[in-house]
C-alpha cells in the first residue's frame, strides 16, 4: 500500500520556510534554495556563538588596557599585580569598573602596583 506524505512534507517545508523568512529573493520562497541557506545560516549561528565570546573578552581586555595606561601602567603589569595581591576580579568586572567607576579603578591600581614591585 502506498503512503502519501503530503501533510508531513508540507509541515516540514513550512517549518523550514518560516526560518528562511527575510532571506533575499527565492531563498525565502523556494524550498530547495531555502534549505541550503538555512543550513548555512545555522552553521554560522553555531560558529559565531563561540566567536562572540572571544570578541567580547578581547574588548574587555582593550578597555582594561586603556584604563590601565591612563593610570601609568600596562594591562599585563596590572593583571600580574592583581594576581600577586590576591585580588580575583574577572575581566568583565574590571572592564565595567574602568568605564563606570574610573576613580575606583584608579584607586585599585594605586593599591596593587606597589605590592607587585616588592
Amino acid at each position: 500500500m502506498r503512503v502519501k506524505g503530503g501533510v508531513v512534507t508540507r509541515r516540514r517545508h513550512k517549518k523550514l520556510l518560516k526560518r528562511a523568512s527575510g532571506f533575499y529573493a527565492a531563498n525565502s520562497r523556494s524550498f530547495t534554495h531555502a534549505r541550503e541557506k538555512v543550513d548555512r545560516a545555522q552553521a554560522y549561528e553555531y560558529r559565531d556563538r563561540r566567536t562572540k565570546k572571544r570578541e567580547i573578552r578581547a574588548l574587555w581586555i582593550q578597555r582594561i588596557n586603556a584604563a590601565a595606561r591612563l593610570n601609568g601602567t600596562s594591562y599585563s603589569r596590572l593583571m600580574s599585580a592583581l594576581k600577586k595581591a590576591g585580588i580575583e576580579l574577572d575581566r568583565k568586572v574590571l572592564s565595567n569598573m574602568a568605564i563606570v567607576d574610573a576613580s575606583g579603578f584608579s584607586s585599585l591600581v594605586k593599591q596593587v602596583l606597589p605590592q607587585a614591585s616588592a
